[in-house]
């Protein structure tokens, strides 16, 4: 008999340790920040005070990823846990582009709501809406609301591409139905300004591309004509995710929330806020690295005044990693002096090489987390399955096919592990790197474009499909090595292949 006491008060014991659990969940997510654009992970000639803060408080991990080096699939990724090249029409989203999360699919928001979490996405989606396109006059759905968001406030596409207008939950904001809003690739008239035919009206000269619409002395990818009352203006648009942000977590500071808080900076056009101009050296993209940070600092200052730190788990990541000139003029080359947005690693926004995915990660839960350094390997793919152990919420088997719960290392459990591998995709998943351990895989389809300007290192390229690269003597991925290792490469191209071929990684 004392024997099953015993056992049962054990058992009682195990299951109160791994019960679920539901603090608050804030994931904010950059827009293009690098590595190396951070203080606590090296930068000098910036200061981003709330983000080493966060970090000071929390877990600070050096091999943190995102899942692709461009926006869109990162984003797909992030919120379905399934690796983006599995799904076709994942690359960089149109302006007219349809919903590519399809209603029905498992993502972090519906997992969270099965929960009983209320659930928002505030800032840019850049996923499409609609089906087969957006109505921009009627209702834009399905959207997030139709994939478990409760509320939404967005930039619908990215703000180099038409139109500038903030979309709440399923209509576009302030819309004047006597002034319609148009959005289409060619050019509604032979009238219509452009930045080729107006270029010297610019306030922000193009350098490629995005030579389009004119609207706020800026010029975009794509047209667009009407809806005047609704759009919006650049420098607003960090001031307008914190407005928002900060009334719908007072509106749901009495039960468990999530927050997607999907920030535009360090996109181009760099446009922050007349406060943050001039801050830096570094022109508008140093610049609009401290605005994020003071967007940053916002929402912690929040969640300290409501009292909800200790009850909130904050993910701070970026969609991808760093890029000077991604089309305008806005002195990121010029102005870059000795600062490296990559940080140690080759490589930026479009590469697989570590710049392009290898980017800030840092959670923080006060109280739960133990501040430190994680030299773990995490990936922003991995969120769903972890929030979902977190919860104890099942995921069905057809569920985030690539997304592992590695909910112990998130938190910086003592002895807990990362993934033992990783895929990176560029933008259409033709070039993939993969990560093993020590060691990283290049499958370089195409040239593309690698972004090697943000990095110092000189690389020696290689002439193959596949290179082969040890991190822990070679972070820069200067040197391929698979001459020199002929079964580790082998070994390595077979496990690209397999997990290609197998059209999932969890099990």
């Amino acid at each position: 008999m004392l024997r099953f006491y015993a056992t049962l008060l054990f058992l009682c014991a195990s299951s109160s340790l791994f019960s679920a659990e539901t603090p608050n969940i804030i994931v904010i997510m950059a827009d293009d920040l690098g590595y190396g654009d951070i203080g606590c992970n090296g930068a000098t000639a910036l200061k981003t005070p709330n983000i080493d803060k966060l970090t000071a408080e929390g877990m600070r991990f050096t091999n943190g990823y995102c899942s692709a080096s461009t926006c869109t699939p990162t984003r797909f990724s992030l919120l379905t846990g399934t690796y983006a090249f599995r799904q076709k029409n994942t690359g960089i989203a149109p302006p007219n582009g349809p919903a590519i999360i399809r209603p029905g699919t498992t993502t972090i928001a519906s997992i969270l709501k099965k929960a009983g979490y209320a659930t928002a996405v505030i800032g840019k989606w850049h996923l499409g809406l609609g089906d087969p396109a957006p109505d921009w006059n009627g209702e834009l759905k399905p959207g997030p609301l139709e994939i478990g968001f409760d509320h939404c406030h967005l930039l619908p596409t990215t703000n180099d591409r038409v139109p500038q207008v903030y979309v709440n939950n399923h209509r576009v904001l302030n819309l004047d139905p006597k002034d319609p809003l148009w959005v289409g690739s060619e050019a509604p008239d032979e009238n219509t300004p452009t930045g080729i035919t107006h270029r010297s009206t610019l306030k922000m000269d193009w350098s490629h591309g995005h030579n389009q619409t004119i609207h706020n002395g800026i010029s975009r990818i794509g047209f667009y004509t009407g809806g005047m009352a609704a759009r919006f203006r650049d420098e607003d648009l960090g001031d307008e995710w914190i407005k928002r942000s900060n009334t719908w977590i007072e509106a749901h500071k009495d039960q468990p929330f999530f927050l997607y808080f999907a920030s535009h900076d360090i996109h181009v056009p760099r446009m922050p806020h007349e406060r943050f101009q001039g801050s830096t050296t570094l022109g508008f993209r140093g610049d609009s690295i401290v605005e994020f940070d003071w967007c940053v600092g916002e929402l912690m200052k929040t969640l300290d005044r409501l009292k909800l730190a200790e009850n909130t788990l904050v993910v701070l990541c970026s969609d991808n990693g760093p890029v000077l000139d991604d089309g305008y003029q806005d002195g990121a080359v010029e102005k870059l002096g000795t600062h490296e947005p990559a940080g140690p690693f080759s490589g930026g926004k479009y590469s697989v090489l570590e710049g392009g995915t290898r980017t800030p990660f840092i959670t923080r839960w006060t109280g739960r987390i133990k501040p430190g350094v994680s030299n773990e390997v995490v990936c922003t793919i991995d969120l769903a399955a972890s929030i979902a152990t977190l919860t104890g919420t099942t995921l069905a088997q057809e569920a985030c096919l690539d997304s592992l719960s590695i909910l112990p290392a998130l938190l910086g459990e003592a002895g807990a592990k990362g993934r033992d591998h990783l895929l990176q995709q560029d933008n259409n998943g033709t070039n993939l790197g993969l990560r093993m351990g020590d060691w990283k895989l290049v499958r370089m389809k195409t040239k593309g474009k690698s972004e090697a300007k943000v990095s110092r290192k000189v690389r020696q390229e290689s002439g193959g499909l596949h290179r082969l690269y040890h991190l822990p003597d070679d972070a820069g991925e200067t040197k391929d090595v698979s001459a020199e290792h002929p079964e580790r490469l082998k070994e390595m191209i077979s496990k690209l292949d397999e997990i290609v071929a197998a059209g999932r990684t969890r099990i």
